[in-house]
């Protein structure tokens, strides 16, 4: 068989084309392109964006093709791309030029965002559209080496409803094809009471029809369309000319902007990605983004990444769902993707949900967003009664509100909706039956005797079980007193509904949680119990919202459990009826606190001030950056020790993490936030190049702090 290097011997090597290649290799100080000559033979199909193989340290490993050049700044000789895997060019130019920008922000490689960016490959799927047939249904070339495993990020989420799939076109058609952005006359255009409901909110879709680069932070009201609207922004962005890329949680919400772009777009003119699809028809609808064959993609987290062509709009919706965070390296946030998208493309971005994040606040206050919202007329027409249990006027007339689970004012409300033939949501932070139990007679909270790990009760009937080990404690007695009856220390979701369903006789109980996802329920009289997240909507609205044990929500120590909380509630209050219609709210909460206030005035952004003001005083992200180190101690203290960080950082720490583990916290100013990365970056590099043994998780912005 003749070499590469053999074929293109009668060409001289410097006159050569040559490739520079992002090699699939996470190593730190090896995170850089390396030249590749490109031969006579690879010479049309070794373009930018495509899949290679070459050898790198003597082994043959993958990457991806980043640019093509003339000639090679390195003085030595330089090897052959060993093959192209396909011609297909999966690496948007766009794309590319995003991943390093979100890896130097992340102290990140490059070929780990790529990673993320560009799923695995199928070769029978590619042929699809290129010579007419039809693939076998996830079949692979095993001569390319590719594998089928599927990204684990979303792979827990269920598949959403039917996405359009790529609108036909000619054979052949490639990443350089415009985006069949041209909507049929009247199709897109935003209904009455829509966007017009809101301040700014026609100005923003004018800007979108404009192609300008509008960047708002948009609050939408309770029982609004949202996945509707969301659609007719993307419309405006398609009559432009324009494509756009839609970013939700999970699953459900990403079957709700489906069937709404379905409905305002169109067939053919978006896909809809999810890890749980499978891999191959994953890859099919990515590749019809790649393609440029759709000017809208919508996804969940990984869809941040998705390729459409002339970009126009990024929107992110409820950005403070702790999904958007991506659990694998270099840990990239949605949201701040999303946004950095936004300014390497110069497009419109919109950042959307009943809440708002201390983020968002910032993008406001900076004046890099504007704001839209609801003026307070119509507010007052959408929202509904929300009261709180634990103001002085309710404790006087009831004065067992300070501490019953569900107090009359809450029983009152449910009582009424059920009598109007309305449903009732009741929200309970914790999912199972009893997730935590105590010694009956002591109060002390009941632990395994193996691992020292919580006890829990599956059922009524059930033994007391270990959340960690698994195993049963049948004969548990508890260490202070040898009792051995236990009480509840928290309810759950099922023992709510339980007793829920003892004082509704005849009234149907059903219970949404992780375990069964309920995505709509009737309008009839019927009681949701849902842990927060698995909300389902009901036709109408609920006639009342029931926020219970409250106090597992605002004890929580974390530094966003007051936002998170404010999220919670408002996404599960925006389903209620309005007050007009009898629409009500029970918080079983103290009045006077900061987060029932804004929920009772439903004010967000009040609050989204108030916490980013509080962070700002204390250092607290996003009003200043922090870096995360954890690792063995001898090992996080040898990369502080190589990392020549700001003048103006400050090292916090230690604090013990997981498995004999120390984590440390490096702040510094947002000013500074490229040069801690950076100084981050190269001292992992210069660990790896030494062949440090002992790994340090580097995380820069994390979601927990301690």
């Amino acid at each position: 068989m003749t070499s590469k290097s053999a074929r293109s011997e009668r060409v001289p090597a410097e006159r050569l084309p040559v490739a520079r290649v992002c090699v699939d290799v996470p190593l730190p100080h090896l995170d850089r392109p390396f030249d590749y000559l490109v031969s006579s033979d690879d010479d049309a199909v070794a373009q930018p964006g495509v899949r290679v193989k070459v050898r790198f340290a003597g082994q043959l490993v993958t990457g991806f093709l980043l640019e093509r050049a003339e000639s090679s700044p390195h003085g030595g000789k330089l090897a052959y791309l060993d093959r192209v895997v396909s011609p297909e060019q999966v690496l948007d130019p766009e794309v590319a030029r995003l991943a390093r920008a979100v890896a130097d922000r992340y102290a990140g490689n490059l070929c780990d965002v790529l990673r993320l960016a560009v799923p695995p490959r199928h070769a029978r799927v590619e042929a699809q559209g290129k010579n007419g047939t039809e693939p076998g249904e996830g079949e692979l070339s095993p001569a390319d080496g590719d594998t089928t495993a599927e990204p684990a990020g979303d792979a827990a989420e269920a598949a959403p409803g039917d996405a359009a799939v790529e609108a036909p076109s000619e054979p052949g058609a490639g990443p350089g094809d415009q985006p069949a952005s041209v909507l049929p006359p009247g199709k897109g255009l935003p209904a009455a009471g829509g966007w017009d409901s809101y301040v700014a909110g026609a100005a923003f879709l004018r800007a979108l029809e404009e192609g300008r680069d509008a960047r708002a932070v948009w609050g939408a009201l309770p029982g609004e369309d949202w996945a509707v609207r969301i659609a007719e922004a993307a419309a405006a962005a398609v009559r432009a000319g324009l494509g756009a890329v839609i970013v939700v949680a999970d699953a459900r919400d990403l079957d709700r902007v489906d069937r709404a772009l379905g409905a305002v777009l169109g067939e053919g003119l978006h896909v809809a990605l999810n890890a749980a699809l499978g891999p191959a028809e994953r890859y099919r609808r990515f590749l019809a983004a790649s393609r440029h064959r759709v000017p809208v993609v919508a996804g969940t987290r990984a869809a941040m990444f998705a390729p459409v062509a002339k970009l126009g709009l990024v929107v992110i919706w409820d950005d403070g769902d702790d999904l958007h965070a991506e659990p694998r390296s270099p840990y990239p946030h949605a949201r701040e993707v999303l946004l950095t998208r936004a300014r390497l493309a110069g497009c419109a971005a919109l950042v959307a949900g009943h809440a708002r994040t201390g983020e968002g606040q910032l993008l406001l206050e900076t004046g890099w967003a504007k704001e839209i919202s609801a003026s307070r007329d119509v507010l007052r027409n959408r929202v509904p009664a929300i009261a709180p249990t634990g103001d002085d006027p309710q404790l006087a007339r009831d004065p067992g509100a300070a501490t019953a689970r569900l107090p009359s004012l809450a029983w009152e409300a449910a009582r009424q909706a059920l009598k109007a033939g309305a449903p009732v949501l009741v929200q309970v932070p914790r999912r199972g039956y009893l997730p935590s139990v105590a010694c009956a007679e002591c109060r002390t909270p009941a632990r395994c005797p193996h691992c020292s790990g919580p006890l829990s009760l599956a059922g009524a009937r059930d033994v007391p079980t270990c959340r960690w080990c698994g195993r049963a404690s049948a004969d548990y007695a508890c260490p202070a007193c040898g009792g051995r009856r236990l009480r509840a220390s928290v309810t759950g979701a099922r023992r709510t509904a339980e007793e829920l369903g003892r004082a509704f006789p005849d009234t149907p109980v059903r219970t949404s949680g992780r375990d069964e996802i309920l995505d709509t329920v009737p309008g009839t009289a019927s009681v949701v119990v849902a842990t927060p997240g698995a909300e389902p909507v009901a036709a109408g609205g609920y006639g009342a919202v029931l926020l219970l044990d409250t106090w597992a929500l605002l004890t929580r120590s974390d530094l966003r459990a007051a936002e998170e909380t404010m999220r919670r509630w408002l996404s599960a209050s925006a389903l209620a009826r309005p007050a007009k219609q009898g629409g009500k709210v029970v918080v079983v909460a103290d009045g006077s606190l900061a987060t029932v206030q804004a929920l009772i005035r439903w004010d967000p952004g009040w609050f989204a001030a108030r916490e980013l003001s509080e962070r700002r005083e204390l250092g607290f992200p996003p009003a200043a950056r922090m870096a995360s180190l954890t690792g063995l101690p001898e090992a996080v203290a040898e990369l502080l020790a190589a990392a020549k960080l700001p003048d103006t950082a400050e090292v916090l720490g230690p604090v013990p993490a997981d498995d004999d583990q120390e984590r440390m916290l490096v702040r510094t100013s947002r000013s500074q936030a490229g040069a801690l990365a950076a100084a981050l970056h190269e001292a992992a590099g210069v660990r790896s190049a030494r062949r440090a043994a002992l790994p340090v998780r580097i995380e820069v912005d994390p979601g927990t702090l301690f």
